[in-house]
């Protein structure tokens, strides 16, 4: 874990739960693609730039999440260095309670507020400033997240953030989060239209042809959606259409489950709504959907 892998001549990955990549800018600065989990992988990080002579100029966060910026407030503490996002992320990043907060939809309670869904906070310098990377292409990614974005390297290593799941997750989980399902699959076609000598998901095996994986991750979208619709046959409330999904997957309902695929699954209904294959209507006081 936390192995040093060169992705480019200039880039590499560490295969960390959440990868974090690392860009290597002249004179040995060093650029990390997101920071890990949580304070142990930003130290985990620091040692690898350490070892290797790199010095740490700052951190490109791809997303809010929280296993994706958990590192940044050590790495800021130790090194002052920069933390790089914008828009909604960056607002995230700055107040981390929002991520738990919106999963669940209100105040959460002590069995959402871990490092998981709960990242501590760290000061934020937008994409724009002078002082980021110019070099550095920033790729919006949305659908995963609010403005999710990749980065392509000058190498032309495309890292991916949490656009493409890996098969062996979502032949285990099958809904894996996603915030706007239509955003979700346009990313997906823009993706695999890119071409690059190396694509770096967070979540799954860097590979130059990530074709058939793009595919899978599609088919899954439309697989979900059509049990969702099936589960729809009479009118239902969200809590029951959930309960169904998770026996039709085999899933286990906790805290964290509820409002990850929770949270999906009202986006999926949303997307479906909007696009005429769902209704929704008001019966006894309880919102109720129902296949159109």
């Amino acid at each position: 874990m936390y192995e040093l892998v060169q992705a480019g001549p200039r880039s590499y990955y560490l295969n960390a739960p959440a990868k974090i990549g690392i860009y290597l800018a002249e004179g040995n600065r060093a650029y990390l693609i997101d920071s890990g989990g949580d304070r142990d992988a930003g130290r985990k990080a620091r040692q690898v730039l350490e070892k290797n002579g790199w010095a740490l100029a700052g951190i490109l966060n791809t997303h809010s999440n929280a296993d994706h910026i958990g590192g940044n407030r050590y790495l800021q503490n130790q090194t002052g260095c920069r933390v790089y996002s914008s828009g909604i992320e960056a607002a995230f990043t700055r107040h981390p309670l929002l991520e738990p907060s919106f999963l669940y939809g209100g105040f959460p309670n002590r069995d959402l507020r871990h490092k998981f869904l709960l990242a501590q906070d760290s000061e934020v310098t937008d994409f724009s400033h002078e002082s980021f990377p110019s070099e550095v292409e920033v790729i919006p990614l949305p659908g995963h997240f609010f403005d999710m974005v990749g980065f392509r390297t000058p190498d032309g290593t495309v890292f991916l953030a949490d656009c493409i799941s890996s098969r062996a997750a979502l032949e285990k989980y099958a809904v894996t989060f996603i915030y706007d399902v239509a955003a979700y699959l346009e990313t997906l076609d823009k993706v695999e239209a890119m071409e690059a000598p190396m694509f770096v998901p967070s979540h799954a095996e860097a590979s130059a042809d990530l074709k058939d994986l793009i595919r899978y991750n599609r088919e899954k979208v439309h697989e979900v959606a059509a049990q969702i619709l099936t589960i729809c046959a009479g009118p239902l409330p969200f809590e029951t259409i959930l309960q169904r999904l998770f026996q039709h997957y085999g899933l286990t309902m906790d805290f964290q489950q509820y409002v990850l695929v929770g949270s999906t699954v009202r986006s999926y209904l949303s997307w479906m709504k909007d696009s005429g294959q769902v209704n929704a209507t008001f019966s006894d006081n309880l919102l109720l959907w129902k296949r159109a």
